[in-house]
């Protein structure tokens, strides 16, 4: 079985990252919170790096799991619980696919001069389908187009954070105009509704935990890897969100799909970057899809070996590492999920599973702690910054939109209520435990 080199794992999560976060979520976050977006991003910086942590310490118990937190909850808590994990995560997973698919139809229809609002989804039905015959060629084809696609969007990236700090610094220095905040992006709301954006901007890391088997260098190399993505992402993070509030007041952005294509034409931006921006940010939601939708169809297959979904999921060409059904299932829900509403409103929804899937995964680094379970690499400061995920998590989820918390909850209840209808369709035995003596 070929291997996969750390840069390349490392890209991997850089793909799903850079996508939705910079080119399409940077810009709700600063319509929502304004300057604050920028303390917004610090706070979930901290959080997500800890459980990248988390994550790089669980794979490396765990190599060969295909399924990340799903799959790790599932060792340490059993099959109910990482029922819930695993379905919450998918949910998470197929849904984010929709977001940045969303993003590539409000930048592509940018490019070719046509109504946004009429385009969006058409284009990102082509590019679903499109990202589904790539991961069907195979995880190594698909990671290097990654890799490709990602050293590219970088070099774009930093040429726009270079021309808004040029224009800055032509005209004096930057204006304390851009960074103040309308009375509507003020208050501690504001500053929550951007950071349920920004988590979910975040959420790419965890794809590198599905093939960490496939690293060269095994466990230890997969777990920098993510934690070179996270690093990576929360400064390119930081640098574009100055740049747009650089460019254009931060009381201006809107909630939308193409901030930096906003930003450039606010700023008179000369034809070529605007043009090349566009490029960068089709690239860069691609990859991002191209990466959600490997991680989401592995996922649903592993779900499927341990015998919680239907067999006819577990269709899996060796040969290739992919897992065939998964990826058509994925582009399936992600398509069907384009008309659930706005982006903000898509994302939003996503992120609820993928805290939940955060908050389990803490909880399974406490369980193999004290089960005393060897791991190559560790949480440092452990038990501490495990904790403080853990209270940063729930203070995310409770601050999460009204309609997303209770759509997550009802999901939760439903996923539950069919766990439970399948084991007594299945007449599979009750197990009882005595909690206290």
């Amino acid at each position: 079985m070929q291997k996969i080199s750390a840069a390349t794992a490392t890209a991997v999560g850089l793909g799903a990252i850079i996508g939705a976060g910079i080119f399409v979520l940077s810009g709700t976050a600063i319509a929502l919170a304004g300057p604050y977006a920028l303390l917004a991003f610090a706070l979930v910086g901290i959080v997500v790096f800890i459980v990248a942590l988390e994550l790089g310490e669980l794979a490396s118990i765990m190599p060969n799991a295909k399924g990340a937190s799903y799959s790790y909850v599932y060792k340490a808590f059993g099959s109910e619980m990482g029922f819930m994990t695993g379905m919450m995560m998918y949910f998470s997973y197929a849904s984010s696919i929709s977001v940045i698919a969303l993003g590539f139809g409000s930048y592509l229809a940018n490019i070719l001069g046509v109504q946004s609002a009429a385009y969006a989804i058409p284009f990102a039905m082509l590019l679903i389908a499109g990202i589904s015959g790539i991961n069907a060629l195979g995880i190594r084809k698909a990671a290097r187009t990654d890799l490709f696609l990602v050293l590219i969007k970088i070099a774009i990236l930093l040429i726009f954070i270079g021309f808004a700090f040029a224009l800055v610094m032509r005209s004096g220095g930057f204006s304390f105009v851009n960074f103040q905040a309308s009375p509507v992006q003020l208050g501690i709301a504001q500053l929550f509704a951007a950071s349920i954006a920004i988590i979910f901007a975040y959420s790419g890391f965890q794809n590198i935990a599905t093939f960490t088997s496939r690293v060269e260098g095994g466990p230890r190399n997969a777990a920098r890897a993510i934690i070179y993505a996270v690093l990576i992402s929360i400064v390119l993070y930081v640098l574009v969100v100055i740049a747009l509030m650089a460019l254009a007041p931060a009381s201006s952005f809107k909630i939308g799909g193409d901030p930096l294509a906003f930003a450039l034409n606010s700023a008179h931006a000369p034809a070529w970057l605007l043009v090349l921006t566009d490029i960068g940010a089709l690239l860069a939601t691609a990859s991002a899809s191209l990466a959600m939708m490997l991680g989401s169809s592995r996922l649903l297959y592993q779900i499927s070996s341990d015998g919680l979904l239907p067999r006819i999921l577990r269709k899996y060409d060796a040969k290739r590492d992919v897992a065939v059904r998964g990826i058509a299932v994925s582009a399936v829900i992600g398509g069907a999920m384009l008309f659930a509403g706005n982006i903000y409103v898509i994302a939003a929804i996503s992120n609820f599973g993928l805290l939940f899937s955060y908050l389990m995964r803490g909880f399974a680094v406490v369980h193999f702690r004290r089960q005393r379970v060897f791991a190559g690499f560790k949480v440092p400061f452990y038990p501490y910054l495990t904790m403080i995920a853990i209270i940063g998590i729930v203070a995310f989820m409770a601050g999460m939109p009204h309609e997303a918390l209770v759509f997550g909850v009802v999901l939760l209840i439903a996923f539950l209520s069919v766990y439970y209808m399948l084991r007594e369709v299945e007449d599979k035995k009750v197990i009882r435990v005595r909690l206290f003596k």
